[in-house]
């Protein structure tokens, strides 16, 4: 009986055996498979850790590179759009013009006090076309003084003709040599045009230079003396 017993449980025992040692065997191959999943994962995981922190540090580098470009082409930007103020220049102070120690307004008054009749307060105009031809304008008024007798009465040259420096031309003034103008102002810078183009551009900027071309007398650069230095004394 014991003998029987004893190989009965050495059968059931191997039979045991037999049928739960695949389990085993395969419970434990699993387990080593997990395992080893594990450790590949926990080796994987560090390994995208350590490339991510590279990447990252890469990138932070370039980060910091286009960032310094960005900011140098924006300083560059703000320069190159920056509107400079500029600085505050003073006002220049325009001297008034002044002829013979006198201001123009001062010139004209001088010079109205000498003319008369068809002549009175016109002395603007010879201020004005005598300045701008760097006419003497004492000079241009005394000869016109001579040549018309508008010291004291006009003559027809300058009533009827609007001629105030005997100038000769085309115009007839009554039918003689003399020239003729449609208004007074245009006579008077007509007449100082005259006095620049035919005597100042040529030297001839003084009563005694002029003398010979202007007039036939020989007395009358001293008669023009004469009333520059009465227009002057006004």
């Amino acid at each position: 009986m014991k003998i029987t017993h004893i190989v009965y449980v050495v059968l059931f025992f191997g039979i045991s055996v037999s049928l739960v040692a695949p389990y085993l065997f395969s419970f434990g191959s699993k387990k080593m498979q997990t395992y080893e999943a594990q450790k590949q994962n926990e080796l994987a995981k560090a390994e995208v850790e350590k490339n991510t922190e590279t990447t990252s540090e890469e990138n932070k580098q370039v980060s910091d590179a286009d960032l310094a470009l960005a900011t140098s082409e924006e300083l560059d930007t703000v320069l190159n759009n920056a509107t400079l103020e500029e600085p505050i220049m003073p006002v220049p102070v325009v001297a008034e013009a002044t002829y013979d120690g006198l201001t123009m307004e001062e010139l004209t008054a001088k010079i109205n006090r000498t003319l008369k009749s068809n002549l009175a307060g016109t002395g603007n105009l010879f201020v004005k076309y005598a300045m701008a031809n760097n006419v003497d304008p004492y000079l241009a008024v005394a000869i016109t003084l001579l040549e018309t007798g508008c010291n004291y009465r006009c003559s027809a040259q300058v009533s009827q003709c609007n001629n105030v420096g005997g100038m000769k031309g085309a115009g007839s003034c009554q039918g003689t040599s003399y020239a003729s103008f449609p208004t007074l102002e245009q006579g008077i810078e007509a007449f100082i045009v005259n006095i620049k183009k035919n005597y100042y551009d040529f030297g001839l900027n003084t009563p005694e230079l002029m003398n010979r071309k202007y007039a036939a007398s020989n007395t009358w650069a001293m008669k023009v003396n004469n009333y520059i230095a009465s227009i002057k004394a006004a």
